[in-house]
C-alpha cells in the first residue's frame, strides 16, 4: 500500500475530533427490484417509506445529522433518480446530489467520493454508506461512525462489522482477529456468503461479523488504493482528481463525469479493493441493523399484530407472519400464514415469505415480456 495510507494524520488538528472532518456518501443509485410492485424504476426502495414516515434515504440522512450535518452530505445517484432525490431531501445543497451516468457498483462510488470530498475538505475522512438500510439505535450508530473515523484519521480504511443475530446465509461476512481498542479489531479477511451449517459456526464461534457495505477512509487513502488495486477506475476519473474539471456542482465537472464514467469498470469495495488490503480495521455495531432485503426482512424490524407487517388499507383477520402492503386498493385478508400480499393501483403481488426473494424473477420476467407499464 502506498506510504500515505499509514502514516499518523498530523493534519488533523490535535484539539479536532476527526469526525470533525467527516463526510457522508450516501450510494443511492440502487433499484430494489425485490420490492416490486411498490419499488419501480423512478422509485426504487431506497425512495420508499417502509419503516419510518420518511423514505430509507431520508431516514439515512437523519441518522447522521448529529455527526454529519447537510452541508457535509453527498449523495450519489443514477442521473434519472437525481430530481427524485433532491425532492426527498429538500435540506440538502441540490449540489451536493452527484448523479452517476452509469451503474458502476461501489468502487468507482467510493472514487468519485473521495475526490468530491476532497473539495469539501482537504483533510476529508469519507465514511461510504448505503441509502436504504435500517438502524434501530441511530446514537449507537453514530457513536461507531465516529470510532470508525478516528482509525481512519490514521490511515486505516474501517468498515463497521455489524453483530450476527442470526446464522444468515444471504450476508457476507467479516472474520475479525487481534483486538485493537474500543469496538475496534483487525480484519483478517471477507468471506462469502455462507451455508447454514457454517453460518451457524460463525455465529456461535464470535470471530465474524455481518458486512454491511459501510467502509471509512480518508479521501487520499481511498484514492491511493483506487490507483494502486483498480488502476481502470483511476485512470477513468483521472480529469476529475485535479481539479481542472471545476468544482463537483458545476456543469464542467459533470460533463466530464458523463464522459469518463462510463469506463470505470464495475467492480465493489469489497472485491476491488479491501480484499487487496493488510491493515483493514473494523468497529462492531451492535444497533438494530437490517438491509431491508426482502419484503419478508420487514417481519422482523416491524412487527404489527400478531407478528404482522402492515400497511395502507388492510383488514386482517386471524392471519400470521404475513406482510400485507396496500399502496391504494383495501387488502382483505384471513387465515393466511407467511404470506406476503403488495397491492397497488396496478399491480398485486402474492407470495410466500420464504420465496420472497423470488421477486426478482417477477420483475425478470416483466422485463422478458417488455411489460415496461409495470416497471
Amino acid at each position: 500500500m502506498n506510504d500515505s495510507t499509514h502514516r499518523a494524520s498530523d493534519h488533523l488538528a490535535s484539539d479536532h475530533l476527526a469526525s470533525d472532518h467527516l463526510i457522508c456518501a450516501i450510494m443511492a443509485g440502487g433499484s430494489g427490484t425485490r420490492f416490486w410492485p411498490l419499488s419501480r424504476h423512478q422509485r426504487p426502495k431506497q425512495l420508499l417509506s417502509l419503516l419510518h414516515p420518511v423514505s430509507l434515504l431520508r431516514a439515512t440522512v437523519d441518522r447522521i445529522a448529529p455527526i454529519c450535518p447537510a452541508e457535509r452530505i453527498l449523495v450519489v445517484t443514477a442521473e434519472r433518480l437525481a430530481e427524485a432525490t433532491a425532492a426527498d431531501l429538500p435540506n440538502l445543497p441540490r449540489g451536493n446530489i452527484i448523479a452517476e451516468p452509469a451503474p458502476r457498483n461501489t468502487a468507482p462510488c467510493m472514487a468519485l467520493a473521495a475526490i468530491a470530498a476532497q473539495q469539501l475538505d482537504p483533510d476529508a475522512i469519507v465514511a461510504l454508506l448505503p441509502a436504504d438500510h435500517h438502524v434501530a439505535d441511530a446514537p449507537r450508530f453514530t457513536a461507531a461512525l465516529a470510532e470508525a473515523a478516528e482509525h481512519a484519521a490514521r490511515g486505516h480504511i474501517t468498515t463497521l462489522g455489524i453483530a450476527p443475530s442470526r446464522p444468515e446465509t444471504g450476508y457476507g461476512y467479516i472474520e475479525v482477529g487481534d483486538h485493537v481498542d474500543g469496538d475496534t479489531s483487525a480484519v483478517v479477511r471477507f468471506v462469502e456468503k455462507p451455508d447454514l451449517e457454517t453460518a451457524l459456526t460463525y455465529v456461535s464461534g464470535g470471530k465474524h461479523l455481518w458486512n454491511g457495505g459501510i467502509f471509512v477512509s480518508r479521501a487520499d487513502v481511498a484514492l491511493a488504493a483506487v490507483r494502486d488495486h483498480l488502476p481502470d477506475v483511476h485512470e477513468a476519473l483521472g480529469p476529475l482528481h485535479d481539479g481542472a474539471s471545476g468544482p463537483f456542482a458545476s456543469d464542467s465537472f459533470r460533463q466530464i463525469l458523463g464522459e469518463r464514467f462510463g469506463a470505470c469498470p464495475g467492480v465493489s469495495i469489497d472485491y476491488g479493493i479491501a480484499e487487496h488490503i493488510d491493515d483493514l480495521r473494523t468497529v462492531r455495531l451492535d444497533a438494530g441493523w437490517s438491509d431491508v432485503g426482502t419484503w419478508a426482512s420487514l417481519i422482523h424490524e416491524g412487527h404489527g399484530k400478531d407478528g404482522n407487517f402492515i400497511r395502507g388499507d388492510v383488514i386482517d383477520l386471524d392471519n400470521d407472519g404475513c406482510v400485507l402492503v396496500s399502496d391504494g386498493p383495501t387488502i382483505a385478508a384471513t387465515g393466511l400464514r407467511d404470506m406476503v400480499i403488495v397491492a397497488t393501483s396496478d399491480a398485486v403481488l402474492a407470495v410466500p415469505t420464504a420465496n420472497s426473494q423470488d421477486v426478482r424473477r417477477i420483475v425478470a420476467a416483466l422485463k422478458d415480456g417488455s411489460r415496461t407499464d409495470l416497471l
